[in-house]
């Protein structure tokens, strides 16, 4: 069986990741166990868990710590997961070009995504979180976070960051969570029509969605630390996302 690695930060204690020691658990899928490290539970009875994908580089850098908080102080649980297994990342790492990526993407999403899905399900049957949870995926985790709560009723709320669906991604879209899509207008890798053409596509659907627009943010605008655009779409994110968790 595979064992997909995967880190829970609970941002409802607001820790220095650094010094605390992690909780080891792990969610058992059809691929294989889930491991999942946390360092806690919010100060509160009750918050909503949001689970977080990224893509190939993890989540060592400190503007995680900041979105933790930001989470935490707007009453949530963050999960940052990290969904791709270490021979996912060496072959990214070592992948001839972009062609090469997405054909491996494609090859590897059905895991990806059922592996997302078995943590969300587990996540939501946790008292502590009273049964809600969203996610939010930024790049090729928008690609999985998209995948993964299309259709699923237990999804109650998506957040995509400067990514969409798969290219070639062929699965009939029924239905989509309420939606709110994050772009920087400057994106050169997932270019704001995309963001368009995904927000129409929930609209013919038939759900909520809004589509917010950063001037002049680049294609991880998101993740810098101490921008004005950063900081006010990290705490609308925050905001959207407790507004739907917390109903």
């Amino acid at each position: 069986m595979r064992l997909f690695s995967c880190v829970l930060v609970l941002a409802g204690m607001f820790v220095d990741t650094h010094a605390a020691s992690r909780q080891q658990f792990t969610v058992p899928t059809a691929a294989g166990r889930v491991l999942v490290e946390s360092f806690g539970n919010c100060a509160n009875a009750t918050c909503p868990a949001v689970v977080i994908l990224i893509g190939s580089k993890g989540f060592g850098a400190s503007i995680y710590d900041e979105i933790g908080h930001t989470f935490r102080a707007a009453g949530l649980n963050a999960h940052f997961v990290h969904v791709l297994s270490a021979a996912d990342l060496d072959t990214v790492a070592t992948a001839s070009g972009a062609q090469t990526r997405i054909a491996y993407y494609a090859q590897r999403l059905s895991d990806w995504t059922s592996a997302v899905q078995s943590v969300a399900a587990y996540l939501g049957s946790q008292p502590r979180h009273g049964g809600k949870v969203g996610i939010l995926g930024i790049s090729l985790g928008a690609q999985i976070a998209s995948a993964a709560s299309a259709g699923r009723s237990d999804i109650d709320a998506l957040v995509l960051i400067d990514g969409g669906f798969p290219n070639g991604y062929s699965q009939p879209i029924r239905s989509l969570p309420p939606l709110l899509l994050i772009w920087g207008s400057a994106d050169q890798t997932f270019p704001l029509s995309v963001g368009r053409e995904l927000r129409r596509t929930a609209q013919r659907l038939g759900g909520p969605v809004t589509l917010d627009v950063y001037e002049n943010g680049a294609h991880d605008f998101f993740l810098s630390s101490g921008t004005r655009n950063a900081d006010a779409a990290r705490q609308r994110v925050a905001d959207f996302l407790m507004s739907h968790l917390s109903r």
